[in-house]
């Protein structure tokens, strides 16, 4: 199930590829396709070996923007 406008503004700075992927209603399976592909709608990162997407990529992707 896909994240609501309030859960989307309510992220970290960034999130995991897994959380990214709800974002953008996708399964666990098919997040890691497109990951492993080089295809996921947003740069993916790598910190400390760990995969991330930065919080305001995943919003500027889904066309979220933060009230002030």
């Amino acid at each position: 199930m896909a994240m609501t406008r309030e859960e989307l503004l309510a992220l970290p700075v960034a999130v995991d590829v897994l959380t990214a992927g709800r974002a953008f209603d996708l399964g666990r399976n098919t997040t890691y396709d497109l990951v492993k592909a080089d295809e996921f709608p947003v740069p993916v990162h790598i910190y400390a070996g760990v995969k991330r997407v930065i919080t305001a990529d995943l919003w500027r992707a889904l066309g979220v923007t933060p009230s002030t």
